[in-house]
């Protein structure tokens, strides 16, 4: 399945998209956010975070605003997270996942595959 680029999206389609392919709650993302299995796993975005870690503080302010209050840049982050969580989200390993970095990036960018099948 391809993600569809943001010009070929609506913003209601973004949004309900969004709101299904994270399943975390702010406060769950936060407690997550704050393990040192969050921050060891993701690609180092230049200054000793990593780019998944930032995003899941994006994602937390997205979530927390309400929808009429959502800029542009937020649109284009949580499209960003749509295609991240789909193209991750198809590399599933096929040892257990409970305790692997696949989740663990994964539960960065707000989306736990616990939750939608058996750990």
């Amino acid at each position: 399945m391809k993600t569809k680029n943001m010009s070929d999206k609506s913003k209601d389609e973004i949004y309900d998209e969004f709101y299904n392919v994270v399943n975390m709650t702010p406060s769950e993302l936060e407690d997550w956010l704050d393990t040192e299995k969050s921050k060891s796993v993701g690609k180092d975005s230049g200054d000793g975070e990593s780019i998944g870690h930032k995003s899941g503080r994006k994602i937390i302010k997205i979530k927390n605003k309400k929808k009429d209050e959502l800029t542009a840049a937020n649109y284009n982050h949580m499209n960003e997270v749509i295609g991240y969580v789909h193209r991750h989200s198809a590399q599933k390993p096929s040892s257990d996942i409970k305790e692997s970095d696949w989740r663990y990036s994964l539960k960065n960018w707000g989306h736990d595959p616990c939750k939608e099948m058996d750990c």
